[in-house]
């Protein structure tokens, strides 16, 4: 890897039909995913105003936990913490709880390489502030690589040597597609485990079996969190001559699909653990002292000929 720099505003990747910015200084944030020309991501539009509501946008990571908490209160890995809900460092959804962990702006990363096909940068959670969220020392690594119709993005959790890391981070993805009305978008989703949610989104630890789902979106609205069956799952979103693929290549064995009826966009979220894993258990997975956890997705954009051949 080459020697870190100072961050630029933001890193562009360019190969074959893409073009991808990312915003090292500013949480790693995916801000820009063009195919042909055609911006892919959605929430993108303002990312100063975003910022200040604390609203996720583009392609952010979801840490040091994905979606909400069922309250202020986790106890994980043989610690006891208490959140502050005044802190700047989190942001509370309509029903004051912690969602999405630290927002993506208020986490400033060390670019460690730069070309014109990869980026990575460094984070090292180490700071007072960030201890008093989530009191497991650590650092992540995150690798974005852009290839002719593919989007690659890999997160190491590297755990300190003084304790056990609790790992429940994910990512948001929104994406959508140009030229075409939301209604005529098809939504394709693998067979999974359907968790079910109370009033505010929370599991209540029951599942259910979801055959899937191949069909237009219509008037679908979603907001479903899943348990997948195996690693490497698709959800894929198409028309108007485009596929648009997010795949969970390895370490992620949970989802959540987001897709409100009266929102361009739909975000196939990979999960490393189900939503509020800190405070129920569930599904949560521990990086040893000194080890690292590793999980990667990717987004792979197709046009029919491609299509075809797949």
């Amino acid at each position: 890897m080459s020697n870190r720099r100072q961050n630029p505003a933001a890193c562009t990747l360019s190969a074959g039909d893409l073009e991808a910015a990312f915003l090292p200084g500013r949480g790693m944030l995916g801000a820009s995913l063009r195919h042909r020309g055609d911006e892919i991501l959605r929430r993108v539009g303002n990312l100063d105003s975003a910022a200040a509501r604390g609203s996720s946008a583009g392609i952010p990571l979801l840490h040091p936990w994905a979606n909400r908490l069922d309250g202020v209160h986790y106890r994980a890995a043989g610690r006891e913490v208490t959140l502050d809900p005044s802190s700047p460092l989190l942001h509370l959804d309509g029903n004051g709880l912690p969602i999405h962990g630290v927002p993506w702006s208020r986490l400033g990363w060390e670019l460690t390489e730069a070309s014109e096909h990869r980026i990575a940068a460094r984070l090292e959670w180490s700071r007072s502030e960030l201890l008093a969220l989530f009191p497991f020392r650590h650092h992540l690594e995150i690798a974005v690589t852009l290839r002719d119709n593919d989007l690659t993005v890999g997160t190491t959790l590297v755990a300190g040597p003084d304790g056990a890391v609790p790992i429940s981070f994910g990512f948001h993805p929104y994406v959508g597609l140009p030229h075409l009305p939301r209604a005529e978008w098809r939504l394709q989703l693998p067979a999974m485990r359907r968790l079910a949610l109370d009033i505010r989104g929370i599991p209540t630890g029951e599942e259910v079996s979801f055959m899937g789902l191949d069909a237009s979106l219509g008037d679908l609205d979603f907001d479903d969190g899943f348990a997948l069956l195996e690693e490497g799952r698709s959800f894929s979103l198409s028309g108007a001559g485009r596929r648009i693929t997010v795949e969970m290549r390895s370490g992620y064995s949970y989802a959540q699909v987001f897709a409100p009826k009266e929102s361009d966009y739909v975000a196939l979220e990979p999960m490393t653990a189900p939503t509020n894993a800190l405070v129920s258990g569930r599904g949560l997975r521990l990086a040893p002292p000194g080890e690292e956890f590793q999980a990667e997705f990717r987004i792979r954009i197709e046009t029919p000929r491609r299509m075809e051949r797949g």
